[in-house]
C-alpha cells in the first residue's frame, strides 16, 4: 500500500466505478423490498452549503447501510427552481449589468433564469458527487421539468374543481423589496426595540380617545375604532364617532371582543387594508378599507397629499411630526416587540389587502394529522411531533400565488368579460362564453407547491408508472427542522390527498449547521465554505465522518474547520492500520496463508464469502484473538442499534472507539509480538484480516472511499465492499471470559504507563515490573505476560502471590491486584525529587491562602455561597493533590 492514503485519486475513482457499474441504480422489477429517500432539492440559486452537506451525508449513510442489508435502493436526485430566490440571484446579474427586467421583457427574462439554473445545477451535481453521494442520476427531475409542470397543473385543476382553491382579497404578508406576497411559513420574527405612540382622536362631543400603535404611518388607513364590548368605562362610546386626525375622515366607535383591554389605552385604531385582525373586524362590521400603502412599499394618494409618495418609514416620521405639530401626540412609550421579516431578504413585511389565490388547508390537514397521531409516520426526535400537531391544528389557508415571471405560472385565464378558465392544457377558448380573447393569470405559484408534490411527481406522477408502484411511500425523509412547516407538512398533505397513501414512514431532523457565532450557514449570509474546497483539502471521507460524528439528531451543529483534523486523522489512522496488516501479509502470508490463496474453497470454509462468516478455528485462537473477535461483535450489535433506532453520531463514534482503540492501540500492537517476535503468526493474522474487513464494512456507509480502496486491496476478496452484507449479529463470537481477561490486561498496563509518566520514566528506558496476586490467581495473568511486558516497555514481568515491594517502589491498585513498578536505575530521582519538593511548597502555599479565607468570618457571613462553596471545593482538591505529592516523596526517599 502507498505510505498515504491519496484521496482525491480515490475519489475520482470510485466516482468512475461507481457510475460504470451502476451500483446506484434500483432493480426494476425486484423482489428485493426497497429502500427509498428523496433528496431534498436544492435551490438553484448557489452553491450548497455545509448544512447541505449534512444532510446528504446522512442520507447516502442511510442509503448504502440499507443496500449492504439487502434492500433495493433508490435516492432520487433533483434541484428546485426557488422562484424568489432564482429570480432576485438573476435580478441582481442584470442589475450589475445595467438591465432591468421589466425593460427585457417576460420571455426573455425567464430565458436568463434557466441560463443560471443549468450553471449553477452543473455546480451542485459536482458537489454531490465530490462527496460520494449515491444518487442515480437517470432519474433526475427538476422542479419546474415539463413532467413536473404537468403534475402542478394537475394538482391545481383538482383543488380548484373541489373547491380547496379560491381568488379573494385578503391581508397578505407583502415583501415591497420582492415584490411579491409570502406565505407565513416565509416571515421570521424577530423581537426589536421600538416605540409605542399614544395618538389622540377627537370625538363628536369635543373630547377624545387615545390608541396607541407602533405603526402610526397606518393610522392614515384607519376607518373606525373599536373597544372591547365588555369594557365597562368605553360601553357608552359605542356607536358614537371620531375624526381622524391629519385626514379628516369619520370614524365610526364599534365594539369586538378581539380588542385586548390590556393593551395600550383599550382602544385599537382599525385599519382593514394592512392589518389581518382589523381586516377581520372591518368584515364583521361592514368597513371599508382604504389602502394606502402600495406595493412598493411607498404611500398610495389615499394617503393624502402631504404624505402620497413617501416612503412608508419616512411618512412615519412626518406624520409623528405632525401630530406633535397639533397637539395630538400625547406620548412615546419604549416598547419590545415581534417584527415580521421575509426569511429571505430580511426586508420587513407590510400586511397588505391584495387579491390574491389561496388553498384551503384545513380539509387536506385533517388526514395529515391522524396519520402523525396514529403512528403511520413517525418523526424523529419526537419532540418535533407536537411542533406537527399543533400547527397543524391551527393551520390557515395557504397563499399561493406570487407576483414573479420565474415559476410556474397559475393555470387560469381571462376573457374580457371576467370569466375564469381554469384548465390542464392551454383552452383555446373561454370555458363560460366560447370567447377566444384569453390572458392567462400573470402569477406564478408558490416554490413549494411544486415541492409539496416531491416524493411521487419525481417518479411519474401523474401516470401510473413502475416506479410510482415500487417505490411509494419512500422510507424516509432527512430534512433540517426549519422547513418541517414549509415542505414536510405539506408533503404529507399532498400525498395523502392524491396518493391516498402517506408519503414516507419516518421523518428524520438532522440540526442546524451554525457557524461559531452562532449564525445559521447560508448562501445569503455567505458564511459556509464552499464544500468542495473543504473536500479538496480534507478529503471526502474526512468531511462526512466528521459531520456524522458531531452532529446528535435534531441539535445545532456548531461548525468550525478545525474540527475536521478529527476526520483526516481518523481516515489517516484506517490506511496506516490496514497498511500494517497487508505489509505483513505481504511478508508473511504467502508462507502463512498459502492453502487459502491457492484453494478457494478452503478459503471459504474458513472465513466465509468475503469475511462474512466467523472463523472456524477456535482451538487455535488465543485470549487477544478471542477478545478482539468478541469487542467486534459487541460493536456491530451496537452499531446496528444506534442506526436502527436514528443515532447515527452515536453509531460513528462507537465505531471511532472500536476501531481505533480496541483494533489498532490494543489488538494489533499485541499481535506484533507474534508477528515479529516469535508465535501463532498464522491465526494473528488471520484474525487481523478478518476483523480489518468487517470493520471496513461497518465504516462504508460513514466512509465510503477510504474503505472501498483498503477492501480492492484485500486478499480473496472481489467486487465492492457496498456489495457485502453489513455485519449484524456475531454472537457466536462473543466470549466473556476474554473480555474479562483484557480488561485485567488493559488496567496493569495502564497502571503501569501511568506510573511511568507520573515518575518522568522516558518511554526508551525498560523498566521492572512486578504484579502481586490474591494466592491461587496468577494464572490468569500467565498468557498475558508477553503482551504486558511489550506495552508497558517491561525488561522483565514477575507475577505471583509472593511479589514483595522493593524499596523505593511505585505501587498502583488495579481491583484486587497490585501493579508495581521499582523505580530506583529508572527514574531520575534526584531531578524528580527537586520538582516535586517545588511542588509541594506551591501547593502549601496555596492551600493556607485558601485556610486562611475559609477562616476569616467576614467572608463567610459576605460572600455568596457559590463562592464559598467554590473556596471549599479548592481547599479539598489542593488538600488531595499534596497528599499525592507528599506520597510520592516517600516513595522515592524509600519511606513508604
Amino acid at each position: 500500500m502507498e505510505k498515504l492514503f491519496d484521496f482525491k485519486q480515490s475519489q475520482a475513482r470510485w466516482n468512475q466505478i461507481w457510475a460504470e457499474r451502476g451500483v446506484f441504480m434500483p432493480e426494476v422489477p425486484s423482489s428485493r423490498k426497497p429502500f427509498v429517500i428523496v433528496l431534498p432539492p436544492p435551490n438553484v440559486t448557489g452553491v450548497l452549503t455545509v448544512g447541505h452537506v449534512l444532510g446528504a451525508t446522512v442520507m447516502d449513510l442511510l442509503i448504502r447501510w440499507n443496500r449492504m442489508k439487502g434492500f433495493n435502493i433508490l435516492w432520487l436526485p433533483g434541484t428546485d427552481h426557488a422562484g424568489i430566490a432564482t429570480q432576485k440571484v438573476v435580478e441582481d446579474e442584470l442589475e450589475s449589468e445595467g438591465i432591468r427586467r421589466r425593460d427585457m421583457g417576460r420571455e426573455e427574462f425567464v430565458d436568463r433564469c434557466w441560463d443560471w439554473k443549468d450553471r449553477q445545477h452543473d455546480r451542485i451535481v459536482e458537489q454531490l458527487n465530490n462527496l460520494g453521494c449515491a444518487l442515480d442520476w437517470t432519474r433526475e427531475c427538476f422542479t419546474l421539468d415539463e413532467p413536473r409542470s404537468q403534475a402542478v397543473r394537475r394538482v391545481f385543476v383538482r383543488l380548484y374543481d373541489k373547491g380547496l382553491i379560491y381568488r379573494g382579497n385578503y391581508i397578505v404578508n407583502w415583501c415591497p423589496a420582492c415584490g411579491t406576497a409570502i406565505s407565513d411559513e416565509e416571515v421570521e420574527y424577530e423581537e426589536k426595540d421600538a416605540q409605542l405612540y399614544w395618538i389622540r382622536y377627537p370625538i363628536e362631543d369635543g373630547s377624545h380617545v387615545t390608541v396607541a400603535t407602533t405603526r402610526p404611518e397606518t393610522m392614515l388607513g384607519d376607518t373606525a375604532i373599536a373597544v372591547n364590548p365588555d369594557d365597562e368605562q368605553k360601553k357608552h362610546l359605542i356607536g358614537k364617532t371620531a375624526a381622524l386626525p391629519l385626514v379628516g375622515r369619520t370614524l365610526s366607535i364599534v365594539a369586538d371582543p378581539i380588542v385586548d383591554r390590556e393593551f395600550g389605552s383599550g382602544f385599537v385604531k382599525v385599519t382593514p387594508a394592512h392589518d389581518p385582525n382589523d381586516f377581520d373586524i372591518a368584515e364583521r362590521h361592514g368597513l371599508p378599507a382604504v389602502i394606502v400603502i402600495n406595493r412598493e412599499g411607498r404611500m398610495t394618494p389615499a394617503a393624502g397629499k402631504s404624505f402620497a409618495g413617501l416612503d412608508r418609514f419616512e411618512c412615519r416620521e412626518k406624520v409623528l411630526e405632525t401630530l406633535k405639530e397639533q397637539g395630538l401626540l400625547e406620548k412615546i412609550e419604549p416598547y419590545r416587540h415581534s417584527v415580521g421579516q421575509h426569511d429571505r431578504c430580511k426586508t420587513v413585511i407590510e400586511p397588505l389587502l391584495s387579491r390574491e389565490w389561496f388553498a384551503k388547508m384545513k380539509p387536506l390537514a385533517e388526514p395529515a394529522i391522524k396519520a402523525v397521531e396514529r403512528g403511520e409516520i413517525e418523526l424523529y426526535p419526537p419532540r418535533w411531533k407536537n411542533v406537527y400537531l399543533s400547527w397543524m391544528h391551527n393551520i390557515r389557508d395557504w397563499c399561493i400565488s406570487r407576483q414573479l415571471w420565474w415559476g410556474h405560472r397559475i393555470p387560469v385565464w381571462y376573457c374580457p368579460d371576467g370569466h375564469l378558465t381554469v384548465s390542464m392544457e392551454d383552452p383555446l377558448e373561454c370555458s363560460t362564453c366560447a370567447s377566444k380573447d384569453l390572458k392567462q393569470d400573470e402569477d406564478v405559484l408558490d416554490t413549494w407547491f411544486s415541492s409539496w408534490l416531491w416524493t411521487f411527481s419525481p417518479l411519474g406522477w401523474p401516470e401510473k408508472t413502475d416506479d410510482l408502484a415500487m417505490f411509494h411511500p419512500t422510507n424516509v425523509l432527512v430534512t433540517a427542522p426549519d422547513i418541517i412547516f414549509f415542505w414536510v407538512a405539506r408533503m404529507i398533505m399532498a400525498s395523502l390527498e392524491f396518493r391516498k397513501e402517506i408519503p414516507f414512514r419516518h421523518v428524520f431532523f438532522t440540526g442546524i449547521v451554525r457557524d461559531t457565532q452562532g449564525r445559521k450557514m447560508s448562501k445569503s449570509l455567505g458564511n459556509s465554505p464552499e464544500p468542495l474546497d473543504i473536500i479538496d483539502k480534507y478529503g471526502s471521507d474526512a468531511f462526512r465522518f466528521t459531520l456524522s460524528m458531531l452532529s446528535p439528531p435534531g441539535r445545532d451543529v456548531y461548525f468550525a474547520e478545525e474540527k475536521l483534523e478529527m476526520g483526516r486523522n481518523f481516515t489517516n489512522k484506517i490506511w496506516q492500520a490496514s497498511r500494517l496488516v497487508l505489509n505483513a501479509y505481504d511478508a508473511y502470508g504467502a508462507g502463512l496463508l498459502g492453502e487459502e490463496q491457492r484453494d478457494g474453497k478452503v478459503f471459504e470454509k474458513r472465513w466465509g464469502r468475503e469475511f462474512d462468516r466467523p472463523l472456524a478455528f477456535e482451538p487455535d485462537l488465543g485470549w487477544d484473538d478471542r477478545w478482539i473477535l468478541s469487542a467486534l461483535a459487541v460493536c456491530a450489535n451496537d452499531v446496528e442499534e444506534r442506526l436502527t433506532t436514528w443515532r447515527l453520531n452515536d453509531a460513528a463514534s462507537r465505531l471511532y472507539d472500536f476501531f481505533w482503540h480496541d483494533y489498532c492501540d490494543w489488538y494489533l500492537e499485541l499481535t506484533k509480538i507474534r508477528l515479529y517476535g516469535g508465535g501463532d503468526a498464522r491465526t494473528a493474522l488471520s484474525v487481523m484480516l478478518y476483523v480489518l474487513a468487517n470493520s471496513l464494512k461497518m465504516l462504508h456507509p460513514f466512509m465510503p472511499y477510504v474503505t472501498e480502496e483498503i477492501w480492492d486491496k484485500l486478499p480473496m476478496t472481489a467486487g465492492l465492499v457496498l456489495e457485502n452484507h453489513y455485519p449484524a449479529s456475531m454472537e457466536d463470537l462473543r466470549d466473556i471470559q476474554a473480555d474479562s481477561s483484557m480488561q485485567v490486561f488493559r488496567e496493569a498496563v495502564t497502571a503501569a504507563r501511568n506510573i511511568r509518566a507520573q515518575y518522568g520514566i522516558g518511554p526508551s528506558a525498560r523498566i521492572r515490573l512486578l504484579i502481586k496476586t490474591p494466592p491461587g490467581k496468577e494464572a490468569i495473568f500467565s498468557p498475558m505476560e508477553q503482551g504486558i511486558k511489550q506495552l508497558a516497555r517491561a525488561e522483565s514481568v514477575v507475577i505471583g502471590a509472593g511479589v514483595k515491594k522493593e524499596r523505593g517502589s511505585a505501587a498502583s491498585p488495579v481491583g484486587e491486584y497490585e501493579v508495581i513498578v521499582p523505580l530506583i536505575g529508572v527514574a531520575d530521582l534526584t531531578t524528580e525529587t527537586k520538582r516535586l519538593e517545588k511542588e509541594k511548597q506551591k501547593l502549601k502555599a496555596d492551600l493556607n491562602r485558601t485556610e486562611r479565607k475559609l477562616a476569616n468570618e467576614n467572608f463567610i457571613s459576605k460572600a455568596k455561597e457559590s463562592v464559598v462553596q467554590k473556596e471549599r471545593d479548592r481547599q479539598a482538591l489542593l488538600r488531595v493533590e499534596l497528599d499525592k505529592i507528599i506520597e510520592s516523596l516517600k516513595i522515592i526517599s524509600g519511606d513508604n
